[in-house]
């Protein structure tokens, strides 16, 4: 509370130029945090609806419900989905229900709503059913409805017709649901990741086009090394590490080339990267194609379709959680820290700044120019790479046209952030920001539908606006406005008039 006040104090009546270094500062750190916070807010908004949870604990709540209507003794038959979340709602149900001293009578995972018809058929009148157990999407289809149900109890002669219960539904936000926030982060990761890379890069004035097509580049390889080296589906751990290790390093070495060329030939960074990621693009599809016709017999040529990868544990790599969190977001957090350690901690977090703040100036200072910027482009790399694997992982094959407009996406997420791309600016963490604010944009469209060609407007917008907001902030427009209320309270000297 006193250093409150004080800073207070100082701003208002202390040097000018003082509280506008803090307002500069606090604007530049905080800025991207506040629009985060907003887009929450405003997306919270506008998705207040009405809940159906279908997560293990609606399941055990609502078989201690059909235990209090119905007594312990009662028959239940738990009808919903076949997907991995139904299985796991309907497993809680009858855990809950066998502990209290209730009965399932049969679990039904329905691929369609006529699986459920069939399973209530089976009732008779010698064994007539109390309840059944389903979620709100079950009461939708045709069999489950009252109307049905109370036909198929006469056609059937049964002493009563079954109780169909659900969880209790409540209102919030269907943005703020726990499944939707870990979704919308999951399905970022890759984007997130790629820019811890971009961050550095940029930071030292330069620019990667090439991460996307790298990305595709990535997964393709390291499916075919799995699929066609490692043994595919019979591939051990190791197969499976070298497989990823090779398509992720090949990424590494294209980023130390883009290096190269930006340091020794003196190419300008767009165009390296530009050329980059056209190749790295074609090589994709050039692989994908040569393995499809090597899965043909050679004799006609192939199709630039995913490389499928018939092994259950890489697509744990994506798709498994640890503590209940998705791995890609618990990996992201891995390497934002460890990237934050080594831009706060280290002489080659100094060293990067040095190089984006003034190229000549660092190098006559004994920092080394051409390592620094060729080790950020191959850092740049491998994380375009390390993305690759995670988008083969998830969706079980290397695809070679995955991270088309990538690009755009992860400088959006740099400079939102607040990176500047002047250079010798960022922080790590307002990347993580910025890289959330990317993904709610994105999912709060999703859910509003809107198509992914007009996405590409709204991205495309949110670069030129942060990089307009960039030269704003040097400008010191905003805290002129923050200097507003200081004129207006500004104590008079002595001898002047108030006005």
């Amino acid at each position: 509370m006193a250093q409150s006040e004080a800073f207070g104090a100082e701003c208002i009546s202390g040097p000018g130029t003082d509280c506008r270094v803090v307002m500069k500062r606090l604007f530049s750190e905080y800025g991207s945090l506040l629009v985060f916070l907003l887009l929450c807010g405003y997306y919270s908004v506008v998705t207040w609806s009405e809940q159906h949870p279908t997560n293990a604990a609606a399941g055990r709540s609502l078989a201690q419900s059909i235990i209090a209507r119905h007594g312990v003794q009662s028959d239940t038959l738990i009808i919903v989905r076949d997907t991995v979340a139904d299985r796991v709602f309907a497993k809680a149900i009858s855990s809950e229900l066998t502990e209290l001293g209730g009965h399932v009578r049969e679990t039904v995972f329905a691929k369609a709503p006529v699986d459920a018809g069939r399973a209530l058929r089976r009732i008779s009148s010698d064994d007539p059913l109390e309840a059944v157990a389903t979620h709100h999407a079950g009461t939708q289809w045709g069999p489950l409805k009252v109307d049905r149900l109370k036909r198929l109890a006469n056609q059937l002669s049964l002493p009563q017709v079954p109780k169909v219960h659900v969880p209790e539904s409540y209102m919030w936000p269907s943005f703020l649901t726990w499944s939707n926030i870990l979704n919308v982060f999951k399905n970022n990761a890759d984007i997130a990741i790629i820019a811890i890379g971009m961050t550095m890069v940029i930071i030292t004035a330069g620019i990667d086009l090439s991460v996307g097509s790298l990305l595709a580049l990535s997964g393709v390889i390291s499916a075919v090394m799995i699929q066609r080296w490692w043994g595919g589906e019979d591939a051990g751990l190791g197969g499976l590490i070298a497989g990823c290790l090779i398509g992720a390093g090949i990424c590494a070495l294209s980023g130390t080339l883009n290096g190269i060329m930006v340091t020794v030939c003196h190419i300008p960074a767009f165009v390296v990267t530009l050329a980059m990621m056209m190749v790295a693009r074609g090589l994709a599809l050039i692989i994908a194609v040569d393995y499809q016709s090597f899965l043909s017999g050679g004799g006609t040529k192939g199709t630039p379709e995913a490389v499928k990868i018939d092994h259950e544990a890489f697509g744990a790599f994506s798709n498994g959680e640890l503590f209940g969190i998705p791995n890609p977001i618990l990996l992201t957090l891995l390497l934002y820290l460890l990237a934050h350690i080594l831009m706060t901690n280290t002489p080659v977090g100094r060293y990067i700044y040095a190089v984006g703040g003034n190229r000549e100036a660092a190098r006559l200072s004994g920092v080394p120019v051409m390592l620094v910027l060729i080790f950020v482009y191959t850092l740049c790399g491998a994380f375009a790479g390390l993305s690759g694997v995670m988008d083969a992982s998830r969706f079980e094959g290397g695809r070679p046209n995955a991270g088309e407009l990538y690009e755009l996406r992860v400088i959006a997420a740099v400079v939102v952030g607040g990176t500047s791309l002047a250079g010798g600016e960022g922080r790590i963490f307002g990347t993580l920001v910025g890289a959330g604010i990317i993904a709610i944009i994105q999912n709060g469209l999703n859910m509003q539908g809107v198509a992914t060609y007009e996405q590409m407007v709204v991205f495309g917008s949110l670069i030129l606006a942060a990089a307009m907001i960039d030269q704003l902030k040097k400008s010191d427009w905003a805290l002129r406005i923050f200097e507003l209320p200081q004129r207006w309270i500004k104590k008079p000297r002595q001898g002047e008039t108030p006005r």
